[in-house]
Parts: C-alpha cells; sequence; structure tokens
C-alpha cells in the first residue's frame, strides 16, 4: 500500500534518520549500540513531531540591545505520553528537547492471543485543565497492528484532548495500523521513519527490528 494512501503520515527521511534506523535493525547491534542510535532516532522524529508547536514573541536583551524573539507560548501545555515500557526509550530525548513538557505515563502489553492491547498503568489525570491549550505526542516504537496505538488515543480523547492536536510518533509503522489508526481519527498527525512491508502471523512488523523494549532493556531471549 502507498503511503499516498496517508495524508496524515510523516516520513521524516532526514539521512541521520535513516542512518539510525538502520543500525537498530540490525540484530548485531549491541545494547549501547541499540540505545545510543535509537536515542539519536528519537531526537530526529521529535524535532519533526513539534515543529508546528505555537510560538509568541517574547521580550529579551541581549548583550547588546533589547528585542522581540519568538519562543514556545507558554499558555499551551505540551505533554509526551509514552506508552509503557518501550515508549520509556523516547523520554529522554523529549525531554531535553522541551525540558518544560509534562509526561504522563500509560501502560498496555499485548495479549499474545488476540493481539490485543491490555491495560495495566494510568498516571494520567482523570481529566486535563485546559485541554483546548495544549499539544500531546504519544511516543509508541512500533505501530503495528494498531491496538496500542488506537486505545492511547481514545484515552486522551475521553479527558478532553482535541484530535487535531494529537501527534503519535513511532520509529517503524505497518501498513494495517496506519490504516487503523488514520480511518478512526484522520486528524491524529503521525510521525515515522519508515512504513514496513507487513506484519507476521505474531503481528510483529516485518522486516521490522525485532520487539523494540526487550532490545533497549536486554530482557530479550
Amino acid at each position: 500500500m502507498s503511503i499516498n494512501h496517508f495524508p496524515s503520515v510523516v516520513i521524516v527521511n532526514h539521512p541521520l534518520a535513516q542512518h539510525n534506523l538502520a543500525v537498530i535493525r540490525d540484530k548485531a547491534a549491541c545494547g549501547d549500540v541499540f540505545k545510543c542510535a535509537f536515542d539519536r532516532l528519537a531526537s530526529v522524529l521529535l524535532i519533526e513531531a513539534t515543529k508546528d508547536l505555537p510560538l509568541q514573541l517574547t521580550k529579551i536583551e541581549t548583550p547588546l540591545m533589547k528585542a522581540a524573539v519568538p519562543m514556545l507560548d507558554l499558555d499551551y501545555t505540551v505533554l509526551f505520553v509514552p506508552i509503557l515500557r518501550a515508549g520509556l526509550g523516547f523520554s529522554e530525548s523529549a525531554l531535553k528537547l522541551v525540558p518544560n513538557a509534562k509526561v504522563c505515563h500509560i501502560g498496555m502489553y499485548r495479549d499474545e492471543k488476540t493481539f490485543k492491547p491490555v491495560w495495566y498503568y494510568d498516571k494520567s489525570p482523570a481529566q486535563f485543565k485546559n485541554p483546548d491549550k495544549m499539544k500531546v505526542f504519544i511516543l509508541d516504537p512500533m505501530l503495528a497492528t494498531g491496538g496500542s496505538a488506537l486505545a492511547a488515543v481514545e484515552l486522551m480523547l475521553k479527558k478532553g484532548i482535541q484530535e487535531k492536536n494529537i501527534v503519535f510518533v513511532s520509529v517503524l509503522s505497518a501498513p494495517e495500523g496506519l490504516q487503523k489508526l488514520t480511518v478512526a481519527y484522520p486528524s491524529i498527525k503521525i510521525v515515522t521513519t519508515a512504513v514496513d512491508d507487513k506484519l507476521n502471523e505474531h503481528a510483529y512488523i516485518m522486516p521490522g527490528l525485532g520487539d523494540a523494549g526487550d532490545r533497549l532493556f536486554n530482557t530479550d531471549k
């Protein structure tokens, strides 16, 4: 399926993104190599994902004179939502880029028989204050079946976030997951590095990079 079928999807073709994706795809990449390359890739993805953050003119004083310069509009809250556990791989890069951002962790695991997400953790508030002034970035390395992505989006919507203010950030995507998420919520921007060929019978992205969580936390068998 052509990427043209998904107009809300942004493929980050920056050479540094594509290079670091190749590094983490390699099964020979050890833990340190994988983590460092993942961190570099996450930074490039997040720069693309956050490029529409609102700015406001702010008065400062340089060493030479006073000036009005564009800075992030502090009336807006930036919220990063990593889906545990693999989404934690984005957290350090996210907070380096936007130090004043808020972080809410949510946790799901995939039932290996049904491939449906099973909730086990939600650290977000029951209802967000001023949700119309929030920009939310849901972080998960893999958009595979789309089940976890859909569940995370629906949770944010239920708590008051507007669909247009949600961005989903992934390292890899499968056509099946993109189809599910874009059909359900066409206003959500999806930022990813590549759309792979398909899912296999175990709902893993092919050719993929294996289990991102296991590789990030050295728990692969």
